[in-house]
């Protein structure tokens, strides 16, 4: 066992873990943080994606000590993280409004994606969507629905900031 020291969701923490443990089995068996889901366990679904210091990354293959010191977002804090009220953040305003999830099962994954692509790229195209979504698996094939989502979420984040979509 080891003490790892980590910011989550914008707080500090500590947790006693094997320092091989995934994070994804820290965040849910040992922090009760249920929104980031296990999927395949390989890093080819994206079901289990937050982020790492603004990356979009896999949690189930990233250990738990691989996060010490840095700074780690869930589904759970991404509005807070970013300075809004919960579920307020753009992507997940999008997500609502456009009706993405069908079962829901990938859709925090796959928010926790493309809210890391509009990070980098405020008004992508639909080849950097189709490029940065492309290991997030949606069984119920919302696909088309994602991106438009993405898409409508560049243009809520650019009309908050008077930017041009």
């Amino acid at each position: 066992m080891a003490s790892i020291k980590f910011n989550l969701n914008g707080k500090p923490q500590n947790v006693d873990a094997v320092p091989e443990m995934p994070l994804l089995w820290v965040l849910r068996d040992v922090l009760n943080m249920t929104g980031t889901k296990f999927g395949c366990g390989m890093a080819m679904c994206g079901a289990c994606t937050v982020h790492i210091d603004g990356d979009a990354v896999r949690s189930c293959i990233t250990r738990i000590s691989n996060v010490a010191g840095k700074s780690v977002t869930t589904i759970e804090g991404l509005s807070a993280v970013a300075g809004m009220a919960d579920g307020a953040h753009p992507v997940q305003a999008a997500w609502i409004e456009m009706d993405v999830p069908q079962c829901g099962y990938c859709q925090s994954g796959q928010i926790m994606s493309a809210s890391a692509l509009l990070t980098k790229k405020a008004n992508p195209s639909d080849v950097d969507i189709d490029e940065a979504m492309r290991g997030n698996i949606c069984r119920c094939g919302t696909y088309n629905h994602i991106r438009s989502a993405i898409h409508r979420a560049a243009a809520l984040t650019s009309a908050k900031t008077g930017a041009k979509a």
